[in-house]
């Protein structure tokens, strides 16, 4: 069992400072897992929401919660978002007697009810699989081959791991996307996502994807959307700022897990990943998985690309500092001459180069070579600042 204490202690210092905290995440990231540990040691009240005989599912929900104290956690709130209402009457209680920690898997649907009815009141936090910090540096292979999600990362082996992410896409597809209303046939949304697969860390075509399906452009978007909103893909941003040059609009497009990737892709060890051809590319979105992670960033995060070529794989701001990072599947990454002009035009603080192995090599002035195990002490450094 891995205690996940950072990502404990993060929500328990937002419960200190608001009445409500909504923790969302994919489905089996170990929400429920990290809740139920905070739940215990403050002897408090665990309620699943998915669970026909639970008693906030009965008219009695109103008198349960306002008698309720200290801290009360309820997962999968998504399925009962008629409490939204009531949990701001209770949070607006004098001296805030009791605190509430909702978990959710559904983004746009949790973050939609919170935004109406719990403006001020809640703070918004997310949680993904392990990550260096969690399965340890040195096991940053066995991570990057089977993905983040607990079960399928702590599997005995790599079948077993294989069979884990097997049996979640199915049960995701066929069971938890139509639970949250989504009326997309598993069939169509499977093809969609093993479509991306190929197409991880590239720029987003939706006219390409809609072809390709023999559907509409609009249609290719909302698959999209469902696939990002749960967890799933991850879609960065380009950065935008008024350069003087014309820059790339769309934004890309990455798997959040990179066991679910090789999952599509088939790959089930590092060396079938390492022959496929977008080792590259699955190499490129595991380490942003890592680094949003570490930093604890999910929202200030870019893309730089320009029409001439000029391209950084991913901008984080921090503190007002713009950071860089480069990914290359090599031992000796050297700086590129897209990678000064990007620098320049974005006027970076730092630039790393991002690459298996460990140890960390300064390249020149504000650009250093840095091996992902050794990534956590270097992101530490910038995120102290």
């Amino acid at each position: 069992m891995i205690g996940r204490l950072r990502e404990q202690s993060r929500v328990r210092e937002a419960l200190e400072h608001y009445p409500v905290v909504v923790l969302l995440g994919p489905r089996q990231c170990g929400k429920s897992t990290l809740a139920r540990a905070i739940c215990e040691q403050a002897s408090g009240a665990f309620f699943d929401l998915e669970d026909p005989a639970c008693p906030l599912k009965t008219e009695s929900a109103r008198y349960i919660l306002d008698s309720a104290r200290g801290l009360v956690v309820l997962d999968e709130i998504q399925h009962q978002p008629e409490l939204f209402p009531l949990l701001r009457v209770l949070a607006d209680r004098p001296g805030t007697p009791c605190r509430f920690l909702l978990l959710g898997s559904a983004s746009p649907q949790v973050v939609g009810h919170a935004s109406e009815s719990l403006a001020g009141r809640a703070a918004m936090l997310s949680l993904g699989g392990f990550d260096l910090s969690e399965a340890g540096p040195d096991n940053f292979r066995s991570l990057w081959v089977r993905g983040g999600f607990p079960r399928s990362w702590l599997a005995a082996t790599d079948p077993l791991s294989m069979d884990w992410r097997t049996n979640f896409v199915r049960t995701f597809l066929e069971r938890d996307i139509p639970a949250l209303g989504i009326r997309v046939p598993a069939a169509t949304l499977r093809r969609f996502w093993t479509m991306v697969a190929h197409f991880h860390g590239q720029i987003w075509n939706a006219a390409e994807f809609a072809r390709s399906m023999g559907t509409q452009e609009a249609t290719a978007k909302h698959y999209l959307d469902i696939l990002s909103s749960t967890y799933v893909l991850r879609v960065l941003p380009p950065w935008h700022e008024n350069l003087g040059k014309r820059l790339v609009k769309s934004p890309r497009v990455y798997f959040r897990d990179s066991g679910l990737l090789h999952f599509f892709f088939q790959t089930s060890t590092e060396l079938d990943i390492l022959s496929h051809p977008r080792a590259g590319a699955s190499w490129e979105g595991f380490a942003i998985e890592q680094i949003l992670s570490l930093l604890g960033e999910q929202e200030n995060a870019w893309f730089y690309r320009t029409q001439a070529g000029a391209e950084l794989d991913l901008m984080v701001m921090l503190g007002g500092k713009r950071y860089g990072f480069e990914f290359m599947l090599s031992d000796h990454p050297a700086t590129t001459r897209s990678m000064t002009v990007a620098m320049q035009d974005l006027d970076l603080e730092r630039l790393f180069l991002v690459h298996p192995g460990s140890g960390r090599v300064a390249l020149r002035e504000k650009v250093e070579r840095v091996g992902i195990q050794s990534l956590p002490q270097a992101l530490g450094e910038i995120g102290a600042h």
